[in-house]
């Protein structure tokens, strides 16, 4: 195997990434093939913490939108990526990695509270940690909690992995012609409102340093690709690495 560049990965799954083929729920056999992956880079002694959304069960904002109070909203939507990170967990333990699920939200009997050395030691341990319940607090996205337990456990490198192959300048889906980056600034992404990640997101990354990388996370051998420092879909950093 190729030398790892990367030793310390966090990488950011969208609750849609678990559906599989499905239209909204959590499909098993998605989340074995993703517990797999997530188990191979372990076993190439690379440092991982996952990040999941829960868009595939419920969206805090669009309850938002129909006029619930919006604190609320985004408490159900933190509840639904706990549930995303359960089932991830419960794959990983049974195809033999250690993993252990820590939340921002508080709940004892369920999962681990997140506190930001516990998550490091854990980490530095071998153990895959899973993020759940975004930030612990409303307002936030999981692409900003993605970004700040990132920059907290000292990731080398943070990676949003989707059903789309990098950063295009339009939608893929509806415009055949549209064109993808291989490289941005985290300023081009901003300044450009190109759906990476939401602002809050980037701007931590940006002033941290740390770079970004979306990629397919249905590309073969994408996640060990990175790790190993290949080009795999579209990296983003600070306008100054690009000097």
């Amino acid at each position: 195997m190729e030398k790892i560049k990367h030793r310390r990965l966090l990488v950011k799954l969208s609750g849609e990434a678990l559906m599989g083929q499905q239209d909204a729920g959590i499909d098993p056999a998605m989340v074995d093939k993703l517990a797999k992956e997530l188990f191979a880079l372990r076993e190439a002694q690379v440092e991982i913490g996952v990040v999941v959304g829960g868009g595939n069960l419920l969206r805090g904002a669009s309850f938002a939108e129909t006029g619930m109070d919006r604190v609320s909203a985004d408490h159900m939507g933190m509840l639904a990526t706990v549930m995303n990170a359960l089932a991830l967990q419960d794959s990983l333990l049974r195809n033999g990695a250690a993993a252990v699920v820590m939340s921002g939200l508080d709940m004892p009997q369920v999962c681990e509270s997140y506190t930001q050395r516990e998550a490091r030691r854990r980490i530095s341990g071998g153990e895959i940690v899973i993020f759940a319940g975004g930030t612990g607090s409303p307002y936030f996205t999981t692409d900003t909690a993605a970004s700040l337990r990132a920059i907290e456990i000292r990731a080398d490198l943070l990676i949003k992995a989707t059903k789309v192959d990098g950063i295009y300048d339009r939608d893929p889906v509806r415009d055949p012609d549209a064109v993808r980056y291989v490289h941005l600034d985290f300023d081009e992404a901003i300044d450009h409102r190109l759906k990476v990640m939401d602002a809050a997101a980037m701007i931590l990354c940006n002033d941290n340093g740390l770079d970004l990388v979306v990629c397919d996370i249905n590309q073969p051998a994408a996640l060990i690709d990175l790790a190993q420092g290949k080009p795999v879909g579209t990296r983003v950093t600070c306008k100054e690495a690009r000097k």
